[in-house]
């Protein structure tokens, strides 16, 4: 029989290897990896499988950092201190231009990965685990895995390929890979529509809301584990970027009642914080909706971590690669100086840092990758777009995220000329609540605006040719099939 080995690289499932099987001792597997014989042989293997594949998206080419800080770059709100292309100073520039700079093969390689991983896993389910452990439980499995799955096709489609709205999804997106790759066949293919690429996403995404629990076992579980709200929510911001806004509307009421207060009505209950620095300190709270965990044995690696980009190197230990930029949202006279988030913003050497990631090395702040202000102020966009007025619900919602950290402001319909200016309103509170978390790149593309002109950069058109990055050189090496942007 072939023996096809799943690669298990995270160390939460190591201690499973410790119960060997008399074929195990005949045909040993190397300490790191299980075999397919027996990967799916109880629940505790597979749920070590399904770990792994949060442990693979942890990395901090991923959702553990570089993503976050590659996607606030290519936005106007931080200044490059430091010049370094490891650290990202070709994506700040609005490149990468080169298709082999670390940045392009970092994301797509370690995406691509994790999405086999994710589809070896699902055969796996498909040919033994399900025997295993029942359908139900499966399916749960199932969608944890496809929720992964569509958390980096759609990390890649927003950096590698053209916004939705250019040609509505008609222009090339990426390889959809959706079978796992074992073996040494030829895996030449070539790239899917933008349109199929989103429609994958949310087939995954659906399945995973169906299939998914309303809870996990604790506060901990239901933030770096996915349930379906997790679903819901990334469902929100997916559409937002497709700009399907009666859609959006339609998946964000599942978490947001008509009217203040505001928490989710089914499934873990989410809310705003009462302090917005409590989410940043405690990392389990019901405002978090997913983050990537680290702990002092498994932090995130030097140079990738969100306290090293953008605290100052006085800061206990931060590495000043970017600094705020004054000119920046931190220069809106509306953001008041008692709003709370100014507090996450200290002065060293003259200049404004950003100081909402805190712990000292080895930088053990939770990456956060949803939270339920970004459900909140997507809805209260979608409505002002969808309906092209200044709507009361979106100012309601606008206000719950501004008043939580600035009560001293409290908008009002008279306050916005019209529906263009509301949503402008929304577009900066985001810029104020979410920055460092990695949402300025997508809001700009979406939106089909300029990449902005900052500090020794030139703005780029959203029709220019480093509006997105290349396709890594190494895909085009090695899949005859692919094409370059």
């Amino acid at each position: 029989m072939k023996r096809i080995f799943l690669n298990i690289a995270a160390a939460t499932v190591l201690f499973q290897l410790a119960s060997c099987k008399k074929d195990e001792f005949l045909n040993p597997v190397p300490t790191n990896q299980i075999s397919d014989l027996s990967a799916f042989d109880s629940e505790l293997r597979i749920e070590g499988q399904v770990k792994a594949l949060y442990a693979t998206i942890k990395n901090a080419g991923l959702y553990g950092g570089r993503l976050q800080v590659f996607n606030d770059i290519r936005g106007v709100d931080f200044v490059n201190e430091r010049t370094n292309v490891v650290t990202g100073f070709d994506v700040y520039n609005y490149g990468p231009a080169n298709s082999s700079g670390n940045s392009v093969e970092a994301v797509w390689s370690r995406a691509y990965y994790a999405i086999n991983l994710a589809n070896v896993f699902l055969a796996g389910m498909d040919s033994k685990g399900e025997s295993v452990v029942g359908a139900t439980k499966a399916n749960a499995y199932r969608a944890e895995a496809r929720l992964v799955r569509a958390l980096c096709y759609h990390a890649m489609v927003n950096l590698y390929a053209r916004p939705f709205w250019d040609g509505n999804g008609s222009k090339p997106g990426l390889p959809l890979r959706l079978t796992p790759n074992t073996g040494s066949a030829n895996f030449d293919m070539a790239r899917n529509t933008v349109a199929e690429v989103y429609t994958q996403i949310l087939n995954d995404l659906n399945f995973a809301e169906t299939n998914l629990p309303l809870t996990n076992a604790n506060a901990t579980q239901n933030v770096i584990r996915a349930h379906k709200n997790t679903a819901i929510a990334l469902k929100v911001r997916v559409l937002l970027g497709m700009r399907r806004y009666a859609d959006v509307i339609t998946e964000a009421n599942k978490l947001v009642p008509a009217t203040a207060p505001f928490v989710a009505p089914t499934g873990v209950r989410h809310a705003l914080n009462a302090s917005f620095n409590t989410t940043f300190t405690n990392y389990t709270t019901v405002e978090s909706i997913l983050s990537m965990p680290f702990y002092s044995n498994e932090a995130p690696g030097t140079q990738n971590q969100l306290g090293f980009y953008f605290r100052h190197d006085s800061q206990a230990g931060g590495g000043a690669e970017y600094s705020v930029n004054p000119a920046g949202v931190y220069a809106d006279a509306n953001w008041k100086a008692g709003d709370a988030r100014r507090a996450q913003i200290l002065m060293a050497a003259n200049k404004p840092w950003l100081n909402k990631y805190t712990t000292a090395a080895p930088y053990t702040d939770w990456a956060p990758v949803l939270r339920y202000p970004e459900v909140l102020l997507s809805l209260a966009e979608a409505i002002t777009r969808s309906t092209n007025t200044v709507d009361a619900r979106a100012i309601a919602l606008l206000n719950a995220v501004r008043g939580r950290s600035d009560a001293s402001t409290v908008f009002a319909a008279g306050d916005f000329a019209n529906a263009d200016a509301l949503a402008n309103a929304i577009l900066t509170e985001r810029r104020i609540e979410f920055l460092g978390e990695g949402l300025a790149g997508f809001d700009n593309t979406r939106l089909g605006l300029p990449l902005p002109a900052k500090p020794g950069v030139t703005a780029v058109p959203a029709t220019g040719q480093n509006y997105i990055w290349p396709i890594p050189a190494s895909e085009l090496q090695l899949n005859a099939l692919m094409t370059d942007n």
